[in-house]
């Protein structure tokens, strides 16, 4: 099964308190996003931007293997990330360096993975989940 994975991370302040957020697609033969299979969030408490990107690529990813997905189009608003997990850039910063590794050990347990950049307003429901992991955490 091809999936479609948007994933967001944000902190309030950078560090500050944290989220990550994702929403997995079903994708037909021809490429098409069909059905929505999953919404998750998660809190992280004190993180910063791209920490809260990378764990979201991590739970989302985490999840479509759950959902037996054996290729994932993973889109996100992070060039960062993208760029990084695409061998565009190199990641310096050793938190970010440990996130990487996560990702790349769960790629492996897919026949395909893909990254690509969306502008912000493209992502907006990830978004969404990383608000309410925010927000139901700070009430």
């Amino acid at each position: 099964m091809h999936v479609r994975l948007y994933s967001d991370g944000g902190a309030r302040g950078n560090p500050g308190p944290a989220g990550a957020g994702y929403i997995i697609y079903a994708v037909d033969e021809d490429g098409n996003q069909t059905d929505r299979l999953f919404e998750g969030n998660e809190y992280m408490g004190v993180a910063t931007n791209n920490q809260a990107e990378y764990h979201a690529i991590v739970i989302g990813l985490e999840k479509a293997l759950e959902l037996n997905a054996t290729s994932v189009d993973s889109v996100l608003d992070s060039e960062l990330c993208v760029k990084q997990l695409n061998r565009e850039y190199k990641v310096k910063n050793e938190i970010l360096a440990k996130k990487f590794i996560e990702v790349y050990n769960l790629q492996t347990k897919f026949e395909k993975v893909t990254f690509r950049h969306v502008r912000r307003e493209y992502n907006k429901e990830a978004d969404a989940q990383v608000n309410i992991a925010i927000d139901e955490a700070l009430k």
